[in-house]
Formats: structure tokens, sequence, C-alpha cells
């Protein structure tokens, strides 16, 4: 399995509106990409502007796959502009929860 987190700068006062669009894609993911068997949107406890996304895919081509699906190509022109930069750290997934 293959897994990104990407640790993403808001816009000061936009996070809310980041939610708003993510909670679409990220439903979207799980229920409609078989590829797809994580995506989770954390809050930063310590900085309200940093959020961090948890996402699990069976392989790198199910990531290449969700980046071309219409709930994904919907999101980008709702969050790019509320961002204001993105680190992305990728992994291979040792142990997944099973009681996902």
């Amino acid at each position: 399995m293959y897994s990104i987190l990407l640790k993403t700068r808001l816009k000061p006062g936009s996070r809310e509106a980041f939610l708003s669009a993510m909670r679409t894609n990220a439903a979207a993911s799980v229920r409609d990409e078989p590829g797809c068997l994580c995506f989770d949107v954390l809050l930063d406890r310590s900085d309200a502007d940093l959020v961090w996304l948890y996402e699990v895919y069976v392989d790198e081509a199910a990531l290449d796959a969700h980046m071309q699906t219409a709930h994904f190509l919907a999101s980008r022109p709702l969050v790019e502009p509320l961002i204001v930069e993105q680190e992305v750290i990728e992994a291979d997934v040792a142990l997944l929860n099973p009681a996902r």
C-alpha cells in the first residue's frame, strides 16, 4: 500500500472554506474509488492555518487515478487559492488499522 501525508499551510482565515471543499473530495474518494482506502483530514492543534491530509491507496496508480476523478478536479479551483504551500511525504504502509 502507498500513502501520502500532505502538510498544507492555508491562508489565514480560510480553514472553513478549505474544509468545505475537502469534505466533498474526501467522502467521494473513499466512497467511489476502490483504490482509495483512507482519506483523513487532520487539523493541527497548535496552528489554525495548518491542515494535514492523510491518504492511503492500494498503490501509486490508484493515487494517479484519484487525481483524474471529477471530484478531485472539481476541488482544485476551490482549494488552490486557499493554499499558501504544501509539502508531501510519501510512504509505504506497513500496517493499516484492520477496523477501518
